[in-house]
């Protein structure tokens, strides 16, 4: 499997997971997710597949900074609809990361590892992106991503149109590839730039 070499360059995710732990899944319950783990679960990688790992990578370091995150503890809030947008694809990454899941999640084992109604949507929250909230000391953070400074290059929608209309040699689509991943890869190495937690 051949990928761009900068997904080896994001940052990991660790988490602590009783369920993996209970069910003898990961020595300790230790799960650690990689951007290329990500990708390859949504099937590509764009701004809003990486933004939405990103936002997760600050919050959890934002609300465990002395501890590492545990999976099917945190509660993830959304102020569109699943359906609006790019919510739903954003949820998607997180909910791998995070497990939580709205109704059709994990129901637990003697009353826990329930994995459900830990993902909301339509909540009120400020023009943030999302919001994240530790189920043991209710502590949040609201996430915001804005990759808007990341320019695409000047060429790339003219290579995008053509890639659609299938009029690209495949020169040209591998080029619109390569161009497309390059901001990719720009947005990733301006985390700060384009993450605003609070």
């Amino acid at each position: 499997m051949t990928y761009p070499e900068f997904f080896k360059n994001i940052e990991t995710i660790k988490l602590q997971d009783d369920l993996s732990l209970f069910l003898g899944a990961f020595e300790d319950g230790i799960i650690e997710f990689s951007y290329l783990d990500v990708v390859k679960t949504a099937g590509h990688s764009c701004p809003t597949v990486l933004g939405a790992y990103l936002m997760t990578l600050k919050a959890l370091k934002a609300l465990y900074p002395d501890d590492i995150a545990k999976r099917g503890e945190i509660l993830v809030e959304f102020s569109e609809r699943q359906s609006e947008g790019v919510a739903g694809v954003i949820a998607n990454v997180i909910t791998n990361i995070t497990g939580a899941c709205t109704n059709n999640g994990f129901k637990g084992i003697g009353g826990n590892f329930d994995r459900n109604y830990l993902l909301k949507f339509e909540q009120e929250l400020n023009g943030a992106s999302a919001r994240f909230t530790r189920k043991d000391s209710k502590q949040s953070v609201d996430v915001t991503y804005n990759p808007s400074s990341i320019q695409f290059h000047p060429s790339m929608q003219a290579l995008m149109q053509k890639c659609v209309q299938g009029n690209a040699s495949s020169e040209e689509r591998v080029e619109f590839g390569k161009l497309w991943q390059d901001r990719v890869e720009k947005i990733s190495l301006n985390i700060n730039e384009v993450i605003t937690i609070r």
